[in-house]
């Protein structure tokens, strides 16, 4: 499924992988998504405001710095001296399970994370239309299902969202 999602956009899933197993999460939900196209930002979309800061206050990631930081151990320390490389695209791949296609998951040096439901959901309607999956089509993806929170946080955030789907030219219900 990676071959299809432009560099940027492979970067931005991984991170967002990497956000949510380090969070312990037992999935990949729409919050480290999202929080992951704040931080690497595949797209050149102006209307889209949203701070990695702001955004870091809408998701759950839990907090392991602080609770290391009481035992001396500095945990971006650890990361950059364990973690070299982990982050190269061609170290990971999205794969649907032939057993259970509904089944996504995110494999890498890391581990492994399944794609929620929602995620899931999102990188169909990036793959929908022919071509490269790129940063706005998960942007789309995210803001298609409304049931996944995504443009709640954004809105939270003080994201001017009718500007953002304009500016992204996302298809807008009910319009001809």
């Amino acid at each position: 499924m990676f071959d299809r999602f432009t560099e940027p956009t492979r970067r931005t899933t991984i991170r967002a992988g990497t956000l949510a197993l380090d969070a312990g999460h037992p999935t990949l939900t729409a919050g480290p998504l999202l929080l992951a196209l704040a931080e690497t930002r595949p797209f050149e979309l102006a209307a889209f405001t949203a701070t990695p800061a702001a955004l870091r206050a809408h998701v759950r990631l839990g907090d392991a710095h602080a609770l290391l930081a009481t035992l001396g151990i500095d945990l971006d320390e650890v990361r950059r001296r364990t973690r070299h490389g982990t982050d190269d695209p061609a170290r990971w791949r999205l794969t649907r399970s032939r057993l259970n296609p509904l089944r996504v998951a995110l494999y890498g040096p890391l581990g492994v994370i399944p794609l929620a439901a929602h995620v899931r959901k999102v990188v169909e309607v990036a793959c929908w239309r022919p071509g490269p999956v790129t940063g706005e089509r998960l942007l789309h993806g995210l803001l298609a299902d409304h049931a996944n929170g995504a443009a709640r946080i954004l809105r939270a955030t003080g994201v001017d969202l009718p500007a953002l789907i304009r500016e992204a030219g996302m298809p807008v219900r009910g319009a001809a």
